[in-house]
């Protein structure tokens, strides 16, 4: 069974389609990240060649790695989204 789009909704970016909240978690996580690197290196001992040097450390490098990847991908596809919307409102 296909299923078609209604007319009135092809095409049109929804006042609620999810971009604020990805724009706004993205930015967030990767701010995240960004706060755990810095303290990692500058407050919690820094790094050696086999990690962090404190406890601390290794809870914010964690923190890190899993922030900036994941981060970086909302923060993308929301300013993915949010060009779309922006094509989509000057064709209309």
């Amino acid at each position: 069974m296909i299923v078609q789009e209604s007319n009135n909704m092809a095409g049109k970016a929804q006042p609620s389609d999810g971009t604020a909240e990805l724009l706004r978690g993205g930015g967030l996580m990767v701010g995240t990240g960004l706060l755990a690197g810095i303290l990692l290196l500058t407050l919690f001992g820094g790094m050696t060649k086999i990690g962090a040097t404190t406890n601390a450390g290794w809870i914010a490098l964690i923190v890190a790695l899993m922030c900036l990847p994941f981060g970086a991908l909302l923060l993308t596809l929301g300013i993915a989204k949010w060009f779309r919307n922006r094509s989509l409102q000057r064709l209309h």
